[in-house]
């Protein structure tokens, strides 16, 4: 069998422009997909230099193979089911600068680089007081792209059209703002001199992003049937499904210079992507966290087979479309589509997602994820939104630990579960309402001060325990 390579494989060549903190599965099913589409679509020629952040990596791997490997989308697009794979060519070649750091920091002398990607986990992006300039390298990722900033502030003489367009895509709030931080930190730690601050701050460009595609990565389980497939041999296979975002918040320079419109990407520039966090949270977290005691108490283990039953379906959808769109402010077309295309993801037949797998800490996800729909819409509407309080009665429910005569694993923090323990001791459905909606440690406000809301909650318990998950939800729902 072949192993893939530039040899057996046919694959472009491209300038290199970009260089890249992480080469996980993330990154290859997302950003350098998209870098690929844009490759073949739009003349883009970006060339990606990847970076191994970490002393324990993939770069060895990756360079055995020419920088290829082969992406697997799946999931529904135009409303069908579809499994479609392609080799991605975009990556030139990997640096692991823990064995090559003046390779590493040769990056710096490329007039043609322009972008810096990265994904080093939401951990990724923090300060280390230990790093210094002097190290090779330096232990934090901040510490090395600010080893390498400053190396071309140097080799270019500081020219502003050397800079660069920096689009992290770790998991936390504001993280372009948060990479600048912590590199003008390390500028004044280290002592780089003004001139350099004046680069950073007017040459260089920090994003803030926001990204969203499910990649489960390297499909073990399949690879003896993928290889047959293929008719080559790639160490590097990774899944992804065919749902994909990347909302990206700078100056509208970036857009200019980064083709993903042209070639049908679902890339968002604005100058405030906090409505598409708020989007993001409230209705693809919110729908799962609003589902998971719902349909794991009717009897459904999994998302897909949650959307597939007519009643737990509806239950959602109506959730979705009547209680938490009505909350945010993008346009009614927009909200419609991207909801549209959350149900699309959660019916994907290529993903097994385990609705247990996502009760984890369901109290603190409540609060964050679905809670804030229901203060606002109480506010706009001046009614309760039915669905997300039969969620939370669910919800209350599932924390007494039973399922049809089955125990329920539960997992939360210790004085989650012992405070559900204790309150369902009696079996007192008026007393657990209140006991629970009035602890403001979890709600972070008292949530029977609300005008009806404890009342209803007290009827969907009752619902629940007297006639069971199944027909207390299918008289809801009719």
């Amino acid at each position: 069998m072949q192993e893939l390579n530039r040899i057996t494989v046919k694959a472009n060549t491209y300038t290199e422009r970009i260089i890249q903190f992480g080469e996980g599965n993330f990154l290859r099913a997302f950003a350098n997909w998209m870098i690929h589409e844009m490759n073949k679509k739009a003349n883009f020629d970006a060339g990606v230099v990847a970076i191994q952040p970490i002393n324990q990596g993939l770069i060895k791997m990756l360079n055995d193979q020419d920088g290829l490997y082969t992406l697997y989308l799946n999931g529904i697009k135009n409303g069908e089911a579809i499994s479609e794979h392609q080799v991605i060519d975009c990556i030139q070649r990997g640096i692991n600068p823990y064995e090559n750091f003046a390779d590493y920091l040769a990056n710096a002398n490329n007039p043609d680089v322009r972008f810096v990607i990265s994904n080093t986990t939401e951990a990724g992006i923090c300060y280390n007081e230990n790093d210094k300039l002097e190290d090779a390298p330096q232990s934090s990722f901040p510490g090395k792209l600010t080893a390498l900033l400053y190396k071309r502030f140097q080799i270019f003489g500081g020219a502003s059209d050397k800079g660069l367009i920096v689009i992290p895509c770790e998991l936390i709030d504001r993280n372009g703002d948060n990479l600048k931080k912590i590199i003008l930190q390390y500028a004044d730690d280290w002592n780089l001199g003004s001139g350099f601050v004046q680069w950073i701050n007017e040459d260089n460009i920090f994003c803030n992003t926001l990204v969203d595609r499910i990649v489960p990565g390297y499909p073990r389980d399949k690879m003896d049937a993928i290889t047959k497939e293929l008719g080559y041999k790639d160490n590097l296979v990774v899944e992804g499904e065919q749902f994909h975002l990347w909302v990206i918040e700078g100056p509208a320079s970036v857009k200019e210079e980064f083709p993903s419109e042209i070639c049908g990407l679902n890339v968002v520039f604005t100058d405030n992507m906090e409505p598409y966090r708020t989007r993001k949270v409230r209705i693809l977290n919110g729908a799962h966290t609003t589902l998971v005691p719902v349909g794991y108490l009717y009897g459904i283990d999994r998302v897909r087979e949650s959307l597939e039953d007519e009643v737990v379906g509806k239950f959602l959808k109506d959730a979705l479309f009547n209680n938490i769109c009505p909350t945010l402010d993008l346009p009614e077309e927009e909200l419609n589509q991207f909801s549209a295309d959350v149900l699309d993801r959660f019916r994907n037949p290529y993903l097994e997602h385990e609705l247990m797998s996502i009760s984890l800490n369901s109290v603190s996800k409540y609060k964050t994820r679905v809670l804030p729909s229901v203060l606002e819409f109480i506010k706009r509407k001046k009614a309760l939104p039915n669905n997300l309080l039969f969620s939370l009665a669910a919800l209350i429910t599932f924390y007494k630990g039973d399922r049809n005569g089955t125990e329920i694993n539960l997992k939360d923090d210790t004085k989650v579960l012992d405070f559900f323990n204790k309150v369902w001791k009696n079996n007192d459905v008026n007393e657990v309402a209140k006991k629970t909606l009035s602890n403001t440690d979890f709600w972070g406000t008292d949530l029977t001060k609300i005008d009806g809301f404890e009342t209803a909650i007290i009827i969907y318990l009752e619902e629940i325990q007297n006639k069971g998950m199944q027909t207390a939800l299918n008289e809801f729902v009719n």
